[in-house]
């Protein structure tokens, strides 16, 4: 046994010591330590996920203590819903034999995924005490980028040859269906494993018996990933095209396994999680469970280049201090031209990064793009300034003011949506994550564009 096994069996038996009492669990057949109880009520939960919300709640010790004594099947699918860094804190308290007995259950994917996230040794151990077979698929995947294609891709598929009849392959997918996970397509290859065509159950079924597969597919398109596509790609891709799944290949043509739907719901909701808080200056891969000194780590670089840049702001202000101080009116207004012109900027930043997110952007659609958000800025602007001069009319008792006011809100405005439409475009032409920052570039652009054309129109007018 290894130092690393020996340490897991050991924190394992510590654990168990420490649970007090136990009872029978009549519905199957397990004897459940009394700590352990609340946990293994899963007769309320029909759905893994509702398990894994059930266990997020309890305390590591009562989560360890559930899966080990859940039947195997149902520990997996468990652990498979759990978020990253809580399977994995359970995985490293599990024992090594009930940790790689769970894995053996998972889906490949999902278990790639849980293993991608422990620390090399540890995860050797684990995959030590998996039978070869499932070993070598494992580390497989965990040879791909977790961020391309095949480092999301399930390789558990139908595959039936060509050659076969409709009829045979409705028997073979009736052998094979009850071990796959998404049984939505059959992938019909050569003798080569070429993908050569893919054919949905329901029109299986409907074929003319008799029929030969390469007959059923003959003349077909077939829409494929290659395996080193970033997953943000293959799921615009599947979305685009209402696929349940679809195939990923090698850049000769053979099938190494696919990408289902449910994947990319996670990719999508990861996606947008990333940009939301990569556009504020935090780490995509930053949570609540991050350590604070970590997060602290992250978050001081930006806050470091958000100070740099809100003291151009406060040197533009600077620079006009002798008209503030002559009309202290501007200091009361100008706050409102900088605030006016990030919202609207907001907008077409968010736009524009959901847009990328979510779709290929060629170079000349993007940037009639960011002309869409200007002329959206110039007719909002127009709006705007013609209440904010009403407004400063009324306020000040003065039409030249309410004049500044609205010429400078609408050339700030303007400004505001072409810079947050621009921004992300920018960011991705230089090889950087449209999101990142955004957010904080495009308020130092609109403060001081606004501070400045705002206090120097009202110098030249007014003073």
């Amino acid at each position: 046994m290894t130092e690393e096994n020996a340490k897991i069996s050991t924190s394992s038996s510590d654990a168990q010591e420490s649970l007090g009492a136990s009872k029978k669990d009549e519905g199957k057949g397990l004897t459940i330590p009394a700590i352990c109880r609340e946990a293994n009520e899963e007769a309320s939960f029909v759905h893994p996920a509702d398990m894994a919300d059930h266990l997020e709640n309890l305390s590591l010790e009562k989560q360890v203590c559930a899966l080990r004594h859940m039947p195997k099947e149902d520990a997996a699918e468990a652990l498979a819903e759990l978020e990253e860094n809580v399977a994995v804190d359970v995985l490293e308290n599990l024992d090594a034999d009930t940790a790689a007995q769970i894995i053996a259950e998972m889906d490949p994917d999902d278990a790639a995924d849980v293993l991608d996230e422990l620390d090399e040794d540890h995860r050797d151990v684990l995959l030590g005490h998996l039978e070869k077979e499932d070993s070598e698929e494992l580390r497989n995947l965990l040879n791909f980028d977790p961020n391309s294609a095949a480092g999301v891709m399930n390789t558990e598929l139908i595959l039936v040859e060509e050659t076969l009849t409709v009829d045979n392959a409705i028997a073979c997918i009736r052998h094979e269906m009850e071990e796959k996970e998404t049984p939505y397509y059959a992938y019909v290859v050569d003798d080569k494993d070429f993908l050569v065509g893919v054919l949905s159950l329901r029109n299986l079924m409907l074929s003319r018996p008799g029929t030969l597969l390469k007959d059923a597919v003959a003349g077909q398109n077939v829409v494929s990933v290659p395996y080193d596509m970033p997953k943000g790609e293959v799921a615009a891709i599947l979305s685009h095209y209402n696929y349940m799944a679809i195939p990923v290949v090698d850049y000769e043509g053979h099938i190494m396994g696919l990408v289902t739907y449910d994947d990319t719901m996670d990719i999508m909701h990861e996606e947008a999680s990333a940009d939301m808080l990569g556009m504020v200056g935090a780490d995509p891969e930053e949570s609540v469970d991050t350590p604070w000194l970590e997060s602290v780590a992250k978050r001081l670089p930006w806050l470091v280049i958000n100070m740099i840049n809100s003291a151009l702001s406060a040197w533009v202000v600077y620079m006009f201090e002798g008209s503030i101080a002559q009309m202290a009116v501007l200091a009361v207004l100008m706050p409102m031209i900088a605030n006016q012109a990030g919202n609207t900027g907001q907008q077409a930043l968010a736009v524009m990064i959901r847009q990328l997110a979510t779709d290929r952007f060629d170079s000349k659609k993007s940037w009639m793009a960011v002309i869409r958000e200007g002329k959206i800025g110039i007719v909002t602007g127009v709006c705007m300034a013609l209440l904010s001069f009403i407004g400063a009319w009324i306020f000040t008792k003065s039409m030249a003011i309410g004049l500044v006011m609205a010429g400078a809100l609408f050339c700030d405005m303007l400004l505001g949506a072409l810079a947050g439409g621009s921004i992300p475009l920018i960011f991705r032409a230089l090889g950087r994550d449209p999101a990142q920052a955004s957010s904080i570039f495009l308020t130092t652009l609109t403060d001081s564009a606004g501070f400045f054309i705002f206090l120097g129109l009202a110098t030249a007018v007014l003073l």
